[in-house]
């Protein structure tokens, strides 16, 4: 891995683990194992990997979620595979801590990868209960945009949940409750 390369994997190590204030150029430096030169070589500053990183972590987000959404089977599959797919789950999610981080929110350049990235992901949600809806398999009452949200919401909310229990336990808890209110909902208007 090249200098660019661990100074962008350290940044977005460390804000997942201290947000950004926590997050000192001195840290990203002993993190990456390289020196201030090599830092300011690549990056103006701070805030400039710190944008690398974020954004490198948008990807890796919408490339996770891709896997199962734009995989095989029918929506409610898709939709299940998505919420059961393996998650570091008390770590919470990378850019859902971010949203909480008041320098994150108060730079829009920081903060548009964030936002994009979950508009990305109601998006591509609603596409694939647009796409079930089609074929018959889920429910053609159900509002799209509304359960696009509901499904991104239990995921973030099931993170918080179980950061807080310190447990997995909330966070899969809250999975069951959305799938099986998607099942007998899918019920009614297809088969999942």
């Amino acid at each position: 891995m090249d200098t660019r390369e661990r100074l962008i994997t350290s940044t977005q190590e460390l804000l997942w683990e201290r947000g950004y204030v926590g997050t000192s150029p001195k840290a990203i430096q002993q993190r990456a194992g390289v020196g201030q030169g090599s830092m300011y070589h690549h990056f103006s500053g701070k805030s400039d990997l710190a944008l690398a990183a974020i954004e490198r972590c948008a990807e890796e987000i919408r490339s996770f979620a891709e896997q199962s959404l734009g995989g095989p089977g029918t929506a409610y599959e898709r939709i299940e595979t998505f919420l059961l797919q393996d998650r570091r789950v008390l770590q919470g999610c990378q850019l859902g801590r971010l949203t909480q981080d008041p320098e994150i929110v108060a730079n829009p350049d920081l903060h548009r990868p964030v936002d994009q990235t979950f508009d990305w992901l109601r998006q591509r949600l609603a596409e694939v209960i647009v796409q079930g809806q089609a074929k018959g398999e889920l429910d053609p009452s159900l509002d799209v945009k509304d359960l696009a949200s509901a499904i991104a919401g239990i995921v973030q909310g099931g993170y918080v949940l179980a950061k807080a229990a310190g447990s997995d336990e909330p966070y899969f808890s809250a999975v069951r409750g959305m799938l099986a209110m998607l099942k007998t909902r899918s019920a009614q208007g297809g088969q999942p």
